[in-house]
């Protein structure tokens, strides 16, 4: 059992091109750029910086989000060189199959699918919930959930999975259409929310701008539970603001740029994507991280980080009904609406084309991976995964981890980080159209990064994540290791070397006897 067994790129480039299981090349640089700010700008944008702001980093919640920042360009910077190496769909799941094996090729993807899934999930839940707030503003009352035989079914999660399901089955580049259009509105709904924002600034709200260390109070299994990973194992107590703060609401906000790893899924479906990739990806990640230090400077500076803390969940909304503009409200929860619209759709697509790859590599049962023939668009499995994630959103309480999509998402970034250089060193003859620049620093500084990143996550999350690790490589090993397309080219390999063997050996023992 090799576990270390790694699949050639041209085999991988390969498979890409098998008929039945292909994808269409439809989109442009614009497409991809509208797509990272379409997973990127969501709702998001109006409540994670407000809850960094009110619970770890004060108004230096602007550095923490410019940490998640450089930490996300770091890394993209890696699947970009990946992405123009071997640009199919799969994304970190892919790379790390061509340079670190098949095991943790595996775990990567169980983590994207764990990522994605939950993320979609998570979304497909609050765009309900922001539907019902809308219509209450517009005067009528409809709840977000209905009652049936003692369950709750939150039904607008139903619907917007089935929308956006269809529209993915019907083309990717109608989606990407569909997509371009939302991403514009919300995009102008945020440049209102900040102009605005901006006339109630106070400058004296932004001091201190790094509040003081302060302990939560707090010294139970629960508060152990909710405090960092880092902080636990440096023996700290659970603690909120100071410098630590600040990182601790980086990898928080850093929820707000999971989206550009999905994009590197779509590498398959991208005209000429040695140039496309990586003019896409970067400038989709300028524009989103512009936006978000915008929206936390105008947050922090309308009140002060103490009022924010009072509020049960803090949003950008509590901010307007501290000033007194209560009108802001309906532009925001509007806003809110529309920005998760787009968020899914490009989830729902990322999902789907993760397991795609895993199963074209058998990893997951072969059937997954066929495409329409008509539209180049993998029907069966886009059906699955919409019908998946709104079960889970429509009947579970989901939002209980939203954690899991950062450490998901960190993971892989650790390790597509460190994968740079494997592929370097296996594979000099590679030209990539993009390579991470200043050699070995950046993407080991990367890896650092995210590494460090993941430990100022929550305990109680990576003891989830350590669970949904346990079940992922019980699959693998009952299913995946035995299925893996690899694993049977080896096993014809070797009873080839062993038949011809075998074939010598009789021929010298027939010499022998003849002798």
């Amino acid at each position: 059992m090799n576990l270390l067994r790694t699949k050639p790129i041209e085999q991988s480039i390969a498979d890409a091109d098998e008929p039945g299981r292909k994808l269409k090349r439809s989109l442009s640089t614009w497409d991809l750029m509208i797509m990272g700010v379409a997973v990127a700008v969501g709702a998001g944008i109006f409540s994670v910086g407000a809850k960094a702001a009110a619970n770890f980093a004060g108004p230096a919640v602007t550095v923490s989000f410019a940490i998640a920042a450089v930490t996300c360009a770091l890394a993209i910077m890696c699947y970009a060189e990946f992405a123009t190496a071997i640009p199919v769909a799969g994304s970190a799941y892919v790379f790390t199959y061509a340079t670190m094996g098949e095991l943790l090729a595996w775990i990567i993807g169980w983590n994207l699918i764990l990522e994605l899934f939950t993320a979609a999930a998570v979304i497909a839940k609050y765009w309900g919930i922001y539907l019902s707030k809308v219509f209450a503003l517009m005067g009528a009352d409809v709840p977000p959930a209905l009652t049936i035989g003692g369950v709750d079914l939150y039904w607008g999660a139903f619907l917007i999975v089935a929308i956006f399901t269809v529209l993915l089955v019907l083309g990717t580049k109608l989606s990407a259409r569909v997509g371009n259009i939302f991403t514009l509105i919300k995009i102008g709904v945020v440049l209102f929310v900040i102009v605005v924002g901006f006339t109630y600034v106070k400058v004296e709200n932004y001091a201190p701008f790094v509040p003081a260390a302060e302990p939560t109070g707090g010294t139970g299994a629960a508060d152990v539970l909710k405090q960092s990973f880092f902080g636990f194992l440096t023996g700290a107590a659970p603690a909120q603001y100071g410098t630590l703060g600040i990182f601790a609401g980086a990898a928080l906000v850093f929820f707000a740029f999971i989206g550009f790893d999905v994009v590197a899924t779509s590498a398959e479906e991208v005209k000429n994507p040695q140039k496309t990739l990586p003019r896409g990806i970067f400038g989709g990640l300028a524009v989103v991280t512009l936006l978000y230090i915008l929206v936390s400077l105008a947050l922090t500076g309308m009140v002060s980080y103490t009022q924010l803390a009072e509020a049960d969940n803090p949003t950008l909304t509590t901010a307007f009904e501290a000033v007194g503009d209560t009108s802001a409200a309906k532009v925001i929860a509007f806003g809110s609406l529309i920005g998760l619209t787009t968020v899914i759709m490009v989830l729902l697509m990322g999902l789907s084309r993760v397991v795609l790859a895993m199963s074209r590599d058998g990893l997951l049962p072969r059937s997954l991976s066929k495409t329409s023939d008509k539209r180049s668009t993998p029907v069966r499995l886009q059906i699955i995964c919409g019908a998946a994630v709104a079960l889970v959103a429509g009947l579970t309480n989901v939002d209980l981890l939203e954690e899991m999509i950062n450490i998901g998402t960190l993971s892989a970034f650790v390790v597509v980080s460190l994968g740079i250089l494997v592929l370097r060193r296996k594979r000099p003859d590679l030209k990539p159209a993009f390579r991470v620049p200043f050699g070995k620093v950046l993407p080991v500084v990367s890896a650092v990064l995210c590494l460090y990143l993941m430990t100022n996550l929550a305990v109680e999350t990576w003891i989830f994540f350590a669970i949904w690790l346990v079940i992922g490589l019980a699959i693998y090993f009952a299913y995946g290791q035995r299925h893996s397309r690899l694993n049977e080219r080896f096993s014809a390999a070797n009873a080839a070397v062993n038949g011809s063997a075998a074939e010598s050996k009789s021929g010298d023992e027939d010499e022998f006897t003849r002798a």
